[in-house]
């Protein structure tokens, strides 16, 4: 049944009125969305949560760190390691993972109790469907503002879909924008405690706008669990704190937080190809990887800016490997060190970007189109690092128009090659 619009107050109302800051002040709230006053890029900062998924369309014994390729079916049996103290503590890739089984078994729930994924009719409350309408429609509008190419893949796939997709975006972004946005110097972690309460209300079908109300739908919906959201909420946390990684698997665990959960709050709404043989665990877990590819080309494009911020997104342990330190980063000399790890760490980023491939291939057939393209333009910032000779200290790599055309089409054609068909001759045909 779709959710009751409790609580749905103007889209000017201030959220300072809920105690969101310690001094008056308005965060981002559907006020900057309404079609009266023109949405303002108000610049993303560091892990771009939200677009570092969308924006582009928008040697351990865990993990090999020579390549950064997760094995699959190591996951259960290296569950711990052994900390300082002698304790047993459980990884990061395998506390994510926890959160990957719990979302799979959401999917299994709803497909037995539904068939499919396919939406379906649902009772809408007597004066509810034009304010949700209105609602969607002012998510679609932030979505098209701030994730162009991306919002143009949702127009391919079904209604339900594309508005469940904006929907998510605009949370995300919002969430964003409460640790990066204009008035993030009044965030405080109480802050954060508030908006993660909002969350679980919206989840509970009582929306506190009509933009919570778009999200509270759409959960009401897919079987999407809650925890990836609050997860990102922690990631924010993190940020309030943290601006240093000792390893990778502390950073593993970040871009998971920041990015990794849209990919698990996305693959719901996309719906998994009825003939696909992949297990529903295999394909979230390889939405997770795209979402950590994301993040990782989102530092290393940004190590520049990020520096100049005071902040260094790269394992501590692995920078001393390579015989360099904070300060050389900060001041941002391009030597044959840089050029020797920034080709270890790109290595890391494509073998992510690699096994998201494989995941890409099991979507439903409406939804494969924007994903491929989301990871086949996003992947390029890589390459396009390695043209500025890994100066990403005051060069921004940018991919061009012209070669973000160019990748639409191979992107459409992978689209169309179904989950059985990827190790045969129709993938060898087109390239892939």
């Amino acid at each position: 049944m779709s959710v009751a619009l409790i609580r749905v107050v103007s889209p000017n109302y201030e959220l300072c009125k809920l105690g969101f800051f310690e001094t008056p002040t308005k965060l981002v709230d559907s006020s900057r969305f309404t079609r009266s006053n023109k949405i303002k890029n108000v610049g993303y900062k560091k892990h771009k949560c939200n677009s570092s998924y969308f924006d582009s369309f928008g040697e351990s014994d865990f993990r090999d760190l020579k390549n950064g390729r997760k094995r699959k079916s190591d996951v259960v049996s290296r569950v711990v390691v052994a900390n300082p103290t002698g304790e047993l503590a459980v990884s990061s890739e395998q506390m994510v993972y926890d959160v990957v089984l719990k979302q799979a078994a959401l999917v299994k729930e709803h497909i037995r109790a539904r068939e499919d994924l396919e939406v379906k009719p649902d009772i809408v409350l007597p004066g509810t469907l034009s304010l949700l309408n209105e609602a969607y429609d002012r998510c679609g509008e932030v979505c098209a503002e701030y994730a162009k190419t991306f919002y143009l893949g949702t127009r391919l796939m079904p209604p339900q879909r594309q508005k469940a997709f904006w929907a998510i975006y605009v949370w995300c972004r919002r969430t964003d924008e409460l640790v990066d946005g204009p008035n993030a110097s009044h965030i405080t972690p109480k802050a954060l405690d508030r908006w993660e309460s909002r969350l679980e209300d919206l989840f509970n079908g009582r929306p506190f706008d009509m933009l919570d109300a778009a999200l509270s739908d759409t959960v009401s919906k897919f079987p999407i669990d809650i925890q990836p959201f609050k997860d990102m909420i922690q990631g924010m946390r993190m940020d309030l704190v943290k601006s240093r990684y000792k390893t990778f698997d502390e950073l593993y665990l970040y871009c998971y937080y920041v990015a990794g959960t849209v990919g698990l709050m996305s693959v719901p709404v996309a719906g998994i190809d009825p003939e696909s043989q992949a297990t529903t665990e295999s394909v979230y877990n390889d939405a997770l990887s795209l979402g950590i590819a994301n993040q990782l080309t989102n530092i290393l494009r940004d190590v520049g800016e990020d520096a100049r911020r005071g902040r260094v997104y790269l394992p501590q342990d692995e920078l001393a490997q390579a015989g360099l330190s904070d300060e050389d980063i900060f001041a941002g000399n391009v030597t044959d060190k840089w050029r020797s790890f920034m080709k270890k760490q790109i290595k890391r980023a494509r073998s992510f970007f690699d096994e998201a491939e494989e995941g890409a291939r099991q979507l439903s057939p409406a939804s494969r189109w924007p994903v491929w393209a989301s990871l086949l333009l996003y992947r390029q910032i890589l390459d396009e690092i390695e043209a500025n000779d890994y100066n990403n200290f005051t060069r921004r790599a940018y991919v061009s128009k012209a070669k973000k055309i160019v990748k639409l089409p191979i992107a459409y054609a992978k689209s169309l090659v179904p989950p059985t068909s990827r190790n045969g001759v129709l993938m060898k045909i087109i390239g892939m």
